[in-house]
């Protein structure tokens, strides 16, 4: 099966803002695949053009040129195959944990007994029974993303989209948070595309890394990460291929966040180049 009808096929995309002379462009010449069944994790530097992508990959928005493929079926707006969970909460205040997980089949008329049936099931997975009747405000940090996580689920998507869904946790719930997603990705064959400025977060989840460049951003280095499964955080720690491949992660991203620094300024620039020069460089005695 090729690529495009397994998955998500990003070819040649570019996206661009304003018109001219005020042209800002965030993408260009940008292409990679997702494969079905591999957990891909996106990194880049902070403004890299990563939550673009996503709305692109969504159908927020639409490209300036080139084209994006789901399934081999080109992207031209939002649809329930693809599910987003953002950084910020998204849970409706006044509903319930059990009414927000039923909004989608509710929106669509399409509230059955199987989607009941379905929400419970979810809410038990997430380990939210016994707070079903609650409000977001009564829940933790952890249980919020959690319910999202089952909201978006219940939708049954072919593609769930995750943009930095547990920054701002805590590092204990965000632990938790982790290892309790990544269980959940192995037990489906969805495709889960998942980005990222944490590299410890992207080697624990990552089947494949597509490190991105600096504005206008595409890939720089896609990276297999061909550890073993299941993982656990503080296992990776003493983890010598984890170490050799965050070293490398941790490279190529602080050249391209160097750059960001670079613009306008000769003397970054210089220390830049400099840098540059000296890591392909092997060391002196």
């Amino acid at each position: 099966m090729s690529t495009a009808a397994a998955g998500i096929l990003v070819r040649d995309v570019g996206k661009r803002y304003g018109a001219a002379p005020f042209v800002r462009e965030v993408v260009k010449d940008c292409s990679f695949s997702i494969e079905r069944g591999k957990f891909t994790v996106m990194i880049g530097p902070s403004g890299a053009g990563k939550s673009t992508l996503i709305r692109l990959i969504a159908g927020f928005e639409r490209p300036t040129r080139g084209e994006i493929l789901v399934d081999g079926k080109r992207v031209t707006g939002p649809g329930p195959d693809r599910q987003v969970v953002f950084q910020e909460t998204a849970l409706f205040p006044w509903m319930t944990t059990e009414e927000n997980v039923a909004y989608g089949p509710r929106a669509r008329g399409e509230f059955t007994a199987a989607a009941r049936d379905l929400r419970a099931t979810l809410l038990e997975k997430v380990g939210l029974p016994a707070f079903r009747r609650r409000y977001p405000s009564q829940l933790s940090g952890g249980m919020q993303r959690r319910a999202e996580l089952a909201r978006a689920l219940i939708n049954q998507p072919a593609v769930m989209i995750l943009d930095e869904p547990f920054r701002g946790l805590d590092a204990m719930t965000k632990k938790l948070m982790l290892e309790y997603y990544a269980k959940l990705c192995e037990e489906s064959r969805r495709t889960d595309f998942f980005v990222t400025t944490d590299v410890d977060e992207a080697l624990f989840l990552a089947d494949r890394l597509l490190v991105m460049s600096h504005l206008p951003t595409q890939v720089k280095a896609v990276i297999e990460v061909d550890l073993p499964r299941p993982r656990r955080l503080a296992d990776l720690v003493r983890d010598d291929r984890a170490n050799d491949l965050k070293m490398r992660v941790l490279s190529l991203l602080h050249e391209e966040a160097m750059k960001s620094f670079a613009l306008g300024s000769r003397a970054v620039a210089d220390f830049v180049d400099a840098y540059r020069r000296r890591v392909a460089l092997p060391s002196g005695p």
